[in-house]
């Protein structure tokens, strides 16, 4: 059975789209079948797997979406692209920037994504959503089709507590769009071990959430490493195998797959 995990925070800069590509990637390195979308208008996930001109493309998420809201043929054969790491992509461009406006007079404008990825749960073991960051009309949409919400947050005092923010989102969408949805868990990101105050953060995080929400065990270090490898289009695993962050990357598939 498939499940979708939207990939969200509504601040930038957390590790998102880094988190989105070596789970999905490493998740195929078990022998899962996996398809990553990229529901964010600048594309960062498209350029992350080595596609550098997205505004470029004449198929994308956008272009499905339309088809969707027109009632038209979805042309997945042209718009689905086939990474070498062995994940599937569904990529994005400034296009999805005018679908958020063309979706205010759609019906049922909240659940346009969902019909879409309903379509192709019968053909993967995960499908992963790489949101923008804002609590949009484009993330509601993730939401609204989502089975679970894995949520990255860097190990620092603002990114932490605009989680509140997010977390009633996520509430009132379970309660208004999609009753199955919950939080996959909160994952710390660029966690500077050599200081307290990561640790501190660390520790915060615990305290305040592992009550009622999961905070994955494994957490992601601050790494020069991750920071690069965006810029080659291919995964941590590819880029530095033996690195602490290929480690804790491995350490979080091992954990969503558990949940399996």
């Amino acid at each position: 059975m498939c499940r979708v995990i939207a990939v969200s925070n509504q601040k930038g800069g957390v590790g998102k789209t880094v988190s989105c590509v070596n789970l999905g990637i490493g998740l195929a390195q078990e022998g899962k079948k996996v398809l990553l979308i990229d529901a964010d208008p600048q594309g960062s996930l498209t350029i992350s797997l080595g596609y550098e001109e997205p505004d470029e493309m004449e198929y994308s998420l956008a272009t499905l979406m339309l088809n969707v809201v027109n009632d038209e043929k979805l042309n997945m054969e042209k718009t689905i692209l086939h990474h070498r790491e062995g994940v599937d992509l569904i990529p994005a461009n400034i296009e999805l920037s005018a679908i958020e406006v063309s979706l205010v007079n759609a019906m049922s404008r909240e659940l346009i994504l969902r019909s879409l990825v309903d379509k192709l749960r019968e053909f993967y073991d995960f499908i992963l959503i790489d949101c923008m960051p804002s609590l949009g009309m484009m993330t509601i949409n993730a939401l609204a089709c989502a089975d679970s919400v894995l949520i990255p947050v860097q190990a620092a005092y603002l990114p932490v507590k605009g989680l509140q923010q997010l977390i009633k989102t996520i509430g009132r969408v379970k309660k208004q769009l999609n009753p199955k949805l919950k939080i996959e868990g909160i994952l710390l990101t660029m966690v500077d071990y050599r200081t307290n105050y990561a640790r501190d953060i660390s520790m915060m995080v615990y305290d305040t959430y592992s009550a009622s929400i999961k905070v994955f065990g494994s957490e992601i270090p601050m790494s020069v490493r991750a920071a690069e490898v965006s810029v080659e289009g291919k995964s941590i695993y590819s880029y530095d195998p033996k690195g602490k962050v290929a480690c804790a990357y491995k350490g979080l598939t091992e954990e969503v797959l558990k949940e399996a």
